[in-house]
Formats: C-alpha cells, structure tokens, sequence
C-alpha cells in the first residue's frame, strides 16, 4: 500500500520535534528526523553542534535519500511523516522532486526563534533559520498544487493543541487521533543523534507546552536577525489556517 507522505517544513527551534512526537504518537504514523541534515552538514561545511556525529550517522547522498523518502514506509505504516527543512535543502532537489508528499509548513515568530536558537548555536545570519526559503518553498509548493497549502504557527498550536492538530489533520486529509495529544518522555528512537544536544526540552515532556507568552526582547545583532525575518514570517502567517 502506497502511504500518506507528509513533508513537515519548518525551520529550527520550531516546536518541529513536539511535532513529530505527537504524528509518532498516532497508531498508524511512522516518523522521520530531518533526513537531509547530514547531506546539508557534508556540503555545506556549517558548523553545527554534533554535526561530525551526525553525519556518521546518516546517508548523505542527496538522491539516496530522496529515493528512500519517496520508498515505502517503515514498518508498512499506511502514513509517514517526515520532518524538513527547506534551507537544508542545497543539494539539488527540492519539492519539486517529492511530487507523491503533502506538503505542510510550521512557522514561529522570529523572536522566538532567535531568542531559543541562540542558546544552543551560534547565530551569525538570518539565513540560519530559513524564514526566507520556507517562503520560497511554500509559495512553489502552492503553485504545484493549485491550491494555498496548509501552515500552522507554533503559538496556534500550544494555545490549543487539540483544536490546531485536529485542523492540521483535516488539512492534511488524515483522521484525527486524541493519541497526538501526549507521547512518552525521554528520548525516541526515531530522533537524529543530534537530538542529545538539542531536544533537552521536548525529552521531559509528554506533551505540548503551554501558550507562549510576551515576544522575547531582542538587543543589538539579535534583533536585527529577527527583523530581518519578520517580513517571511507575517506573510507566512497571514496564510496560516487560523489567520482570519
């Protein structure tokens, strides 16, 4: 049987691992962690936290995993979700290529964003967090589709977990699962090997977290990467589902 792919889109310190938990959660959902990241660690020489074990771990030949992304799910499962970013994406395929996936998207206020990534990798450049390629790539995913494609805000999502999944999940032409909603603690054993150093949060938990409150206060460089974002990010935003 031919499964339900779905291409996550998001880009770092997203809520994108909660994401997968709560997909991995469901009965009939086989997950998968960033598979592109070792190709992207190999070729373009970025420095990341773990990134020699990363790429050890991982196939990182661009249409090797292209192939095994479009292959058959693991263990039969009738529906696969995979977790990517587009600013991984340097190797020559993109969405394009993955004709047979549903594409989503996940975004998060910039503020956000910057104010969590900082604390686990240096941040030189906006272009670390992909808002500007995750525009680009929502916007050619729209056009393959003739349609406007689903995106979510991760404040959406903790404001009212129950309400934005299930609404993703119709989006996504899939059931609903109350099982989405929780997952066991600690590590899983779909995670990347990157995960020891990135995932402390999303390991002690067995749920969403709570509404995100005020937008961090940003000073100096910090800021400006943020700025820099808030353009991609508000017109990502406006076309979330719960926009209006």
């Amino acid at each position: 049987m031919t499964p339900i792919r779905i291409a996550m889109w998001s880009g770092p310190r997203n809520i994108s691992t909660a994401m997968m938990r709560s997909f991995g959660a469901r009965t009939d959902c086989a997950v998968s962690d960033e598979p592109f990241y070792g190709a992207f660690l190999k070729h373009s020489g970025e420095v990341h936290p773990m990134g020699e074990e990363t790429i050890a771990s991982m196939d990182c030949d661009w249409q090797s995993v292209l192939a095994a992304q479009s292959g058959d799910a693991p263990e039969s499962k009738p529906i696969w979700y995979q977790k990517h970013m587009p600013h991984h994406m340097i190797g020559g395929i993109d969405l394009r290529d993955m004709p047979d996936h549903r594409h989503a998207f996940l975004i998060r206020a910039p503020e956000r964003v910057v104010a969590s990534y900082r604390a686990k990798n240096e941040l030189r450049r906006p272009e670390l967090l992909g808002f500007a390629q995750m525009r680009e790539y929502y916007d050619m995913a729209c056009d393959i589709a003739g349609e406007a494609l689903p995106v979510v805000d991760s404040d959406q999502i903790l404001s009212d977990p129950k309400m934005a999944m299930s609404a993703l999940c119709a989006a996504l032409g899939i059931p609903w699962e109350d099982a989405m909603l929780n997952w066991e603690q600690g590590p899983h054993a779909d995670d990347g090997v990157w995960g020891a150093h990135w995932y402390d949060k999303v390991n002690a938990s067995t749920g969403f977290g709570p509404p995100q409150g005020d937008l961090p206060m940003l000073e100096g460089e910090y800021r400006a990467i943020a700025q820099a974002c808030r353009e991609d990010y508000d017109y990502l935003h406006n076309r979330s589902l719960f926009s209006a």
